[in-house]
């Protein structure tokens, strides 16, 4: 059995300014968005993720980390908004 890997640039960006991070993980055009918290979720015509934009990233990324250091097991994360 033959296992292959597909391996997509992936682009990130943090603006100190107004405190966003940008991961975009497709090349392709956006058709629409949903906000989910402190995340926008950027998403193809075909439904699947182009850009993840992350405000207030600062404060995100650093409660993400103090759950992630609690934990002993990979455990999801739930953000509150």
């Amino acid at each position: 059995m033959k296992n292959s890997l597909s391996v997509q640039k992936v682009t990130v960006s943090y603006y100190r300014e107004s405190d966003v991070l940008l991961i975009q993980v497709s090349e392709a055009k956006v058709d629409y968005a949903e906000e989910m918290g402190p995340i926008i979720v950027h998403f193809a015509k075909d439904g699947k993720p182009v850009l993840l934009e992350i405000l207030d990233a600062s404060e995100v990324i650093s409660e993400v980390a103090k759950i992630g250091m609690k934990t002993k097991k990979p455990t999801p994360v739930e953000l509150k908004t």
